[in-house]
C-alpha cells in the first residue's frame, strides 16, 4: 500500500489540468456529445455486431484459403488477422500468399477504410439532428408585440401577424 497507492493518489493531481487550461468551459459541448453518443448506442452497436461477424466470417474463409506457412495457422488467428487489416493497423506478421488472399484482403482493408467513416456520421447526425431540436431563433416582431422565440421558417408574427424584424 505504500509507493503504490501515494503514486496514483499523486496521479490525481493530473486533474488540476481542467483548471489550468479553463477547460470546465467546454463542460457543455461535452454534455451535448456524450448525449448524442448516447442516442445513436443502438446503432453503433449493430454496426460493431456486423463488424464482428464479417471478421469472423472473413478470418474463417481466409484460413480455408491460405496454408498454415502464410501464417493462418488457426481460425483465431485468422480472426486477428482480418481485425487488424480492417482496422487498418496492418502489423505484418500473418500475410496472404494466394491471389485469392489477396483479393480478399484488398476488399478487407477498403472496407476498412468505410468502417472508419461510418460510426463519424451516425454520431454527427445525431449531434445535428439534436441542434436542430434546439435550436430556437430569438427574433422581435415589433416594438408593439415583442412576441420571441417565432418558428425557424416564420416570415410574420404568430402572435399579431406583423412581419418579423431579424
Amino acid at each position: 500500500m505504500g509507493t503504490g497507492a501515494l503514486l496514483a493518489f499523486r496521479s490525481l493531481r493530473l486533474l488540476r489540468i481542467f483548471r489550468i487550461l479553463k477547460l470546465g468551459t467546454y463542460k457543455g459541448e461535452s454534455n451535448k456529445l456524450q448525449k448524442a453518443l448516447f442516442a445513436s448506442k443502438t446503432k453503433i452497436l449493430v454496426f460493431l455486431f456486423v463488424i464482428i461477424i464479417l471478421c469472423t466470417i472473413l478470418g474463417t474463409l481466409m484460413f480455408l484459403i491460405e496454408d498454415d506457412s502464410a501464417g493462418f495457422t488457426s481460425i483465431p488467428r485468422s480472426i486477428y488477422w482480418a481485425i487488424v487489416t480492417m482496422t487498418t493497423v496492418g502489423y505484418g506478421d500473418i500475410a496472404p500468399q494466394t491471389i485469392l488472399g489477396q483479393f480478399i484482403a484488398s476488399i478487407i482493408m477498403i472496407l476498412g477504410y468505410g468502417i472508419i467513416a461510418i460510426p463519424t456520421g451516425i454520431v454527427s447526425s445525431e449531434i445535428t439532428r439534436q441542434n436542430i431540436a434546439n435550436l430556437e431563433i430569438h427574433t422581435l416582431c415589433s416594438t408593439n408585440c415583442s412576441a420571441e422565440n417565432h418558428a425557424l421558417n416564420a416570415e410574420y408574427c404568430y402572435k399579431c401577424g406583423e412581419r418579423i424584424k431579424i
